[in-house]
């Protein structure tokens, strides 16, 4: 019985001593292959190719893939104003190889979709802000002579005009509805899967204004297809000088800031929340891609992870409050 039991226990120690020397080899190669290695990083932008917060993530995916030894690639995973990326990021394994490129509207959209798979706070690790990007109200050509020409005829025509955005909650519908409080208007909201659709309408004339993220609407506005009234930001725009801020035009309270930042599924290791954040700071403080920024009217904006996610929980509290004021409801 004795032998029986002595050979048994060998046969244990040798068996745990296999997987201790397996767990020990696996340990020995993520030291030796750590983050990110060379598996490719995906970047999860929620909106469609075209749209400022996908300008600006493969600005950075460019140049954050050398950075890093990887590729980086760009994922457009477009629908219900942003959720539909979240939530396939919220999901995603917390390892730093999908992250989420996503805008200011990200923090709206608890507010306005119930059911939502994710929690935007507890979801969710904020990495670092990339960049502003002021929205700049765009007509048809001709269309409105300034600002307080389309601020006389939407209140000569209560219910009259429409106003074009990116999807409900985004940070274009934001902004567009921050300046219809601010101006006192009665207009009609009309909601497009992205920005491209939406300048598309406003250039045909069936939509009346649209907030146009400037490094989407520059092109256009400088070949005359859009017209330029004003930037939704607190000051001028370098991109657009001849441009007033809204607040200039005559609708004190219209500022609004539009932002792109980089976001990881909560618990990602903080290691790699902070080599991220310390690269794209990098990049984003490079003179080529300022330069590159200052041509489509954006300018970088980061912050360590810390304070952006104390900055997160400062404007979902002032997101909320707009979407109450202006009873932002998804259609």
């Amino acid at each position: 019985m004795k032998k029986t039991f002595d050979t048994w226990s060998r046969r244990q120690a040798l068996t745990l001593a296999a997987a201790l020397a397996a767990i020990g080899t696996l340990g020995a190669a993520h030291a030796q292959n750590p983050w990110p290695g060379t598996q490719p990083i995906k970047l999860v932008v929620p909106f469609t190719a075209g749209s400022g917060t996908d300008i600006v993530a493969r600005l950075v995916a460019e140049k954050l893939g050398p950075a890093l030894g990887t590729s980086v690639v760009v994922d457009n995973k477009p629908g219900a104003g942003g959720t539909l990326g979240a939530a396939i990021t919220a999901k995603a394994p917390a390892d730093g190889y999908t992250l989420l490129v996503h805008s200011a509207g990200h923090l709206v959209n608890p507010w306005i979709y119930k059911g939502l798979s994710y929690d935007t706070i507890k979801d969710f690790t904020g990495i670092t802000p990339m960049a502003s990007l002021p929205n700049v109200l765009v007509t048809g050509p001709s269309h409105f002579a300034n600002v307080r020409d389309l601020v006389a005829k939407a209140k000569a025509n209560p219910g009259g005009l429409n106003y074009g955005s990116a999807g409900n909650g985004s940070a274009t519908h934001m902004n567009a509805e921050v300046f219809r409080l601010a101006a006192g208007l009665d207009a009609q909201h009309v909601p497009f899967r992205g920005t491209p659709e939406a300048m598309t309408e406003v250039m045909a004339g069936r939509v009346d204004w649209f907030f146009a993220p400037m490094v989407s609407a520059l092109p256009l506005i400088k070949s005359g297809k859009l017209q330029a009234l004003a930037v939704g930001t607190a000051k001028r725009s370098p991109a657009l000088p001849e441009a007033p801020t809204t607040v200039e035009a005559g609708v004190p309270g219209s500022e609004y800031l539009f932002w792109v930042g980089l976001f990881a599924p909560a618990k990602t290791p903080q290691p790699v929340v902070d080599r991220l954040q310390a690269e794209v700071a990098k990049i984003m403080a490079s003179p080529e891609l300022k330069e590159r920024l200052d041509k489509l009217g954006a300018e970088p904006f980061t912050m360590p992870s810390a304070q952006f996610n104390k900055f997160i929980a400062d404007e979902t509290t002032k997101a909320q409050q707009v979407v109450k004021a202006a009873s932002i409801k998804v259609d």
